[in-house]
């Protein structure tokens, strides 16, 4: 079947009140015009109501998509802030809103990172930045953002994201230790809203392993590997470094 046929199909039903999943006219347009075979290669299955799992990670059910991008209520030209890229997909919907130019994504996993540009390249949404970051630190060089998402829990939004946001800014993420909320935020970290009891996979933090057998290293790490290399030099090649720089 025509993929067009298909988002238009899941689109009526994430709108349906049966879900009622579905409220922004803005996210709806989107998700109609954004190709989530690019983003879960499998056929039919990638308009199908339910997460999946692409290459370790989980792909968001289109209605808990729908659910997450109706509580961050981007506009046209907002500046956008995705914390934990995925495969890409709840990028290139705020990208079709926002225009990709103003969408930011970033993720702690490289490997995941690879994943979101290729896709959202192959997708037509090639200008969106993607970056390897742990993201409770946000993006603080491109901040400030109208609108933050984070695609995973933590008790509380994190302090750097709230810093990060516009005076009128929103922040949207699930939060909670045992159930999980889906919540919006001012910059105050006070709520705006909330919207329907979620799960998701706690917000990792740098040094910490998503899953793979290969992991990221720590800037501890990654300064260490610089210190050695270095050391294995001689003479004017070792005057630039600054072993004190960042410790």
């Amino acid at each position: 079947m025509d993929p067009a046929v298909l988002r238009e199909d899941m689109v009526d039903s994430l709108e349906h009140e049966a879900k009622a999943a579905l409220d922004d006219e803005r996210v709806a347009l989107a998700m109609r015009d954004v190709p989530r075979e690019a983003f879960v290669p499998e056929g039919h299955a990638a308009y199908a109501d339910r997460a999946t799992e692409v290459d370790g990670t989980t792909v968001l059910a289109p209605s808990t998509a729908a659910r997450l991008l109706d509580a961050l209520d981007a506009r046209e030209g907002d500046s956008v802030l995705v914390v934990g890229s995925g495969v890409g997909y709840t990028a290139a919907v705020l990208a079709e809103i926002a225009g990709p130019e103003n969408v930011h994504a970033v993720d702690i996993d490289r490997n995941m990172v690879y994943t979101a540009r290729s896709n959202l390249e192959r997708a037509g949404f090639g200008g969106v930045l993607v970056d390897r970051r742990d993201g409770s630190r946000g993006l603080p060089e491109y901040a400030p953002f109208d609108r933050v998402l984070v695609e995973a829990a933590a008790v509380r939004p994190p302090r750097a994201l709230l810093e990060q946001l516009a005076e009128d800014g929103r922040l949207a993420m699930p939060v909670g230790a045992g159930g999980q909320t889906l919540s919006a935020f001012d910059p105050d970290g006070e709520p705006i809203e909330r919207v329907c009891p979620v799960a998701f996979r706690p917000l990792l933090i740098e040094g910490q392993q998503p899953g793979r057998l290969e992991r990221n290293r720590t800037e501890r790490e990654d300064r260490e590997f610089a210190e050695r290399d270095a050391r294995r030099r001689a003479g004017w090649e070792q005057e630039w470094i600054d072993w004190d720089a960042g410790r």
